[in-house]
């Protein structure tokens, strides 16, 4: 809900006050936490920046964990913080290999709540011209999860959206096979039987309110079209943009929302992870391939470290001071426990609002393919796939989902992609045209950089690349397997890069056809 007492002024000021905030919030944060047990070890109770910054180490999870394991198992709160904490985060896992627990208290709650209120106001610049008021339906997934029919009246809808891209791919696919069953809930009045959760059932069932044969027949004269091309905006005809993260590797699902959107603006609003929120996005007209956050510095304390850093920490760098278009690592302060604490992201700076710098997501530290001296990141990895784009698109085929290993256990070693694959046209059973499928082959190689094509074409070290088609359902499959780890459903992404055998065994077993390029790439691409 948007702070009726805030105006765009707020993020104009807030942006170009950007380093007296910094300091202010550094202080507030030492002032707040010096006395821990954690940081007395460094500062003996002072809150001097300068002493943070020669004494306080640059830290990452292995070395915080135990502290937090410590308040997780009922120890006080100032081992890490000085004020209460009053829950625990967890990450999916996915992305750095092993989940992680993260302490919050009311201040991150406060502060995620402000940075909401202004990226509100940011969106409203550009999609409330006119005044008009209508709802927001978003798809949510909580452990255990529970799919239920909407029944959201269509004409009221503005805006649609989801945590994250796949979250609502999910929805859409869910809902292109149940579309059926859905109407035949929404014409009784009734839920089916075999949704049991009662609270899931009353919920809907007050939604309903009775049989709505009119709602019921509207629903069903859209999704028995052969293509579900622009259903989001055939459903939900006021609908403006769609709201959920599209960065990093959640760009592969662009051009399946673009499709079912009718190529609505796709808005990226938020920058953020259990560590902290860090931005918004203030030009949400933006291309989502182009999407940078403006840092919020009220937020947490930032530091950056220049990726070229090549250990030296003294390179670490205030939020003010970073360069345009260097790469940076976030090393965050935060109120609730982490100080100095590195975030595992790779961001660009692109540009600065005001004061205040913003950044481009570019990929996550370390989620990287290697066979030999070759490194193939997050970004090169969803570039590739960009390129490939056209040929799915000629042949009338989406990319539902993908991930990748480097398999070494032959040589020459090679990559390979697995793929799950779906028709435009809902009706269509798809072939799989070898040609088609050894061409994208041939393009992803041909989109690595050239250490990759040298191994691969001249010095034969890498092997033909490789890309296994797997069964619908393979994907929601993985994220299953993830989630009986302990994963959280709400935050899950599907990792680029796998490296857990039980994961690929899940892969392995849904595999229907396997191809491989046919000829090393040109050395000059």
């Amino acid at each position: 809900m948007m702070n009726p007492s805030l105006n765009l002024m707020d993020l104009e000021e807030l942006t170009s006050n950007a380093k007296q905030i910094q300091e202010d919030v550094l202080e507030e944060i030492l002032t707040l936490n010096a006395n821990t047990e954690y940081l007395h070890r460094f500062l003996h109770g002072s809150s001097d920046k300068v002493l943070f910054k020669k004494n306080v180490p640059v830290v990452t999870y292995d070395d915080v964990k135990p502290y937090i394991e410590r308040v997780a198992n009922g120890e006080p709160s100032d081992v890490i913080s000085g004020g209460p904490i009053t829950m625990f985060l967890r990450s999916t896992g996915t992305s750095g290999g092993k989940q992680k627990v993260f302490p919050v208290n009311d201040k991150y709650i406060e502060k995620l709540g402000y940075v909401i209120a202004l990226r509100s106001l940011a969106m409203s610049k550009h999609f409330d011209s006119g005044g008009e008021q209508g709802k927001a339906m978003e798809f949510h997934c909580t452990k255990p999860p529970s799919a239920t029919p909407s029944g959201l009246p269509r004409d009221e809808v503005v805006r649609v959206g989801a945590a994250f891209a796949f979250v609502l791919v999910r929805a859409i696919d869910f809902l292109e096979k149940h579309w059926k069953e859905l109407c035949s809930n929404i014409r009784s009045g009734h839920v089916s039987e075999w949704i049991t959760d009662l609270e899931g059932r009353n919920a809907v069932s007050t939604i309903l309110r009775g049989p709505d044969s009119i709602l019921a027949d509207v629903i069903e004269q859209e999704c028995s079209h052969k293509s579900w091309e622009g259903i989001i905006t055939r459903l939900w005809p006021k609908a403006k943009y769609i709201d959920c993260i599209i960065t990093g590797q959640m760009s592969q699902y662009i051009p399946m929302l673009e499709f079912y959107s009718n190529k609505l603006p796709i808005v990226s609003t938020t920058y953020g992870s259990s560590e902290s929120t860090f931005g918004m996005n203030v030009d949400p007209l933006c291309k989502p391939q182009d999407t940078s956050y403006t840092c919020a510095p009220n937020i947490s304390y930032f530091e950056f470290l220049p990726v070229d850093h090549k250990g030296d920490m003294a390179s670490i760098v205030d939020l003010v001071d970073v360069k345009l278009g260097c790469y940076y690592e976030p090393v965050v302060t935060n109120y609730f426990g982490l100080h100095r604490y590195l975030i595992g992201d790779i961001l660009q700076v692109t540009g600065f609002y005001n004061n205040t710098p913003q950044f481009r997501f570019v990929h996550r530290k370390n989620v990287v393919l290697s066979v030999r001296s070759e490194t193939t990141t997050e970004e090169d990895i969803l570039k590739a796939l960009n390129h490939v784009g056209l040929v799915l698109e000629s042949s009338d085929l989406m990319l539902m989902g993908f991930t990748c290993y480097a398999d070494i256990s032959t040589f020459p070693g090679h990559y390979v992609f697995y793929w799950e694959l779906k028709a435009k046209d809902v009706q269509d059973v798809f072939e799989l045209e070898e040609k088609v499928m050894v061409k994208c082959c041939s393009l992803l190689e041909e989109s690595f950089d050239e250490v990759y094509r040298k191994n691969r074409s001249k010095d034969e070290c890498i092997g033909p690349l490789e890309i296994r088609v797997v069964q619908q359902g393979t994907f929601d499959s993985l994220m299953e397997y993830f989630i009986s780890q302990g994963g959280s459903i709400a935050q899950y992404k599907t990792p680029i890069c796998i490296n857990s055998s039980e994961a690929l065994a899940v892969l392995e077993n849904k595999v229907l056809a396997r191809f491989f390029s046919e000829k090393s790439p040109p050395l000059d691409s």
